[in-house]
């Protein structure tokens, strides 16, 4: 035994420096040095563990399948609203509106709708009977889907009940949760025996099911949160289809529950939530041709069509397009801003472009407020966020920490009078990268003040954080804080 483990032992040693060697040309590959450099640092550190990980992890590339239905449903988009020009009431005095909307036309292939009506839900119980109420009154069909559904009598029970019921009375009602993000959740067997047993179609997103050969890294993940009804309202946001407390005992113990916000939508904008749905819908499901659904779509709407008057558009993202879209959204938006910055983030871990833009605009004299937990749901990420807040304090920005044991969960910001975005997206590198995210983005000085209005209550009952009182933290959490900071970058 002592002779093989000395003739073992120096080949052990021999292919540990060939791999990491080979290693340091491949990690780099298409992606940020930092990110590159923290894979690099597990493998090193912990070899075996790392190198597993990294296999496992370390593409963010969905299957080509997937990859060659969004290009295809991207197609079709563009060319069913190829005539569109921006709507006759777009009449913003700033430019770089202007370039804003054609960057996200570029990005995500959305035109920019007129003639919407939208409004701003910050009550939890509340968005979910306005949901309710509009699926009672379906008549055609439902198209519904969340990253996290949860089965309970008081919250989800009475929307699960109307989803039944428009099922029974001939209602086309399709359903979408991330599989992994709902499996989690406590009562998951018995949710999926009341969607069996009911007449609704139903689809798990992303599904990890390695003996149907579907795998892929599995923690990318579909966090959108869209509701269409009939084509005529929609609804979308921070909020997932679950009580406000997760179905988590230690949450109930302590009182946490989830802050979030959401827009009810009418108008135009509607049917571009609802491509976005099919699209996703198309995803998880071979057996139907959604491609047809899109090149059907009529735009602009008849007059009678258009309830409001606000201007809107949407932008999905995530590894199903070639770029970051909701990051080069927010930049290209903080870069523009002239006089004020609001935004709320639950997880506030940038990578280098977006924390230049906060900070220079900071800098340049701008008004920057930042919305946080302060105790974040998840340990790392948290500590992460955290590690940003000195450089963030010293640039100028100002940091409002919502109280604990609340998870400030609402994912919104608004640029100066002119632009305010809603929806799924956190500004943290997971959302950018890994997930599938739906934002909304809606100008007009309406808009940007009713979100600013629940934004403005955050801050009333939020703490600030000054630049003193954070360098006095204890030595031992501010190395938490850095080394968390590593594992932010492992993408």
């Amino acid at each position: 035994m002592l002779h093989l483990g000395a003739v073992l032992w120096p080949v052990a040693v021999t292919i540990d420096i060939i791999l990491r060697f080979v290693m340091i040309g491949i990690v780099p590959g298409n992606r940020r040095p930092t990110t590159a450099m923290a894979w690099l640092l597990a493998i090193y550190f912990i070899p075996v563990a790392g190198l597993v990980a990294y296999l496992l992890f370390a593409n963010p590339r969905l299957s080509r399948r997937r990859l060659e239905k969004q290009a295809r449903a991207n197609e079709s988009i563009t060319n069913a609203t190829s005539h569109m020009k921006l709507p006759e009431e777009f009449h913003s005095s700033e430019e770089w509106v202007e370039s804003v909307v054609v960057l996200n036309r570029q990005l995500g292939a959305f035109p920019l709708d007129g003639g919407n009506k939208i409004e701003v839900l910050s009550n939890y119980k509340a968005s979910l009977e306005a949901m309710r109420v509009a699926i009672e009154k379906a008549q055609r069909y439902v198209h519904i889907q969340f990253y996290i559904m949860g089965d309970d009598e008081e919250y989800v029970g009475p929307v699960l009940d109307a989803l039944e019921a428009a099922a029974r009375r001939g209602v086309n009602v399709r359903l979408l949760f991330d599989h992994l993000g709902t499996l989690r959740v406590s009562g998951y067997r018995d949710l999926k025996k009341r969607l069996r047993a009911s007449d609704i179609e139903w689809r798990a997103m992303l599904p990890i099911d390695p003996i149907g050969r579907r795998w892929r890294r599995p923690d990318l993940r579909n966090h959108r949160k869209i509701l269409v009804v009939d084509g005529v309202v929609a609804f979308t946001g921070s909020q997932n289809l679950i009580e406000p407390g997760y179905k988590r005992e230690s949450s109930h113990n302590i009182g946490r529950e989830w802050v979030e916000m959401m827009i009810r939508v009418e108008g135009p904008l509607v049917r571009s939530l609802d491509v976005t749905f099919a699209t996703d819908w198309w995803q998880e499901d071979d057996t139907t041709d959604v491609l047809s659904d899109l090149t059907e779509a009529s735009h602009p709407l008849s007059l009678a069509d258009q309830p409001g008057t606000t201007l809107a558009q949407v932008l999905p993202s995530g590894p199903g397009y070639e770029s970051e879209n909701n990051l080069r959204l927010f930049n290209t938006l903080m870069y523009s801003a002239t006089e004020r910055l609001n935004i709320t983030s639950p997880y506030f871990v940038p990578d280098d472009s977006l924390l230049y833009a906060i900070t220079t605009a900071a800098q340049r004299g701008l008004e920057v407020n930042l919305y946080v937990c302060e105790k974040g749901d998840q340990f790392l990420v948290h500590h992460a966020q955290q590690s940003y807040y000195q450089q963030l304090l010293q640039a100028g920005v100002r940091i409002y920490r919502y109280p604990a044991p609340m998870v400030l969960h609402t994912k919104c910001f608004t640029a100066d009078d002119d632009v305010a975005v809603v929806g799924s997206s956190n500004m943290d590198m997971r959302s950018f990268s890994l997930n599938m995210e739906i934002s909304v983005m809606m100008l007009g000085s309406e808009m940007v003040n009713a979100v600013n209005a629940v934004q403005d209550h955050y801050r009333e009952i939020s703490s600030e954080l000054t630049l003193s009182e954070w360098r006095r933290r204890p030595r031992l959490q501010r190395w938490i804080d850095n080394v968390c900071r590593l594992s932010a970058t492992l993408q």
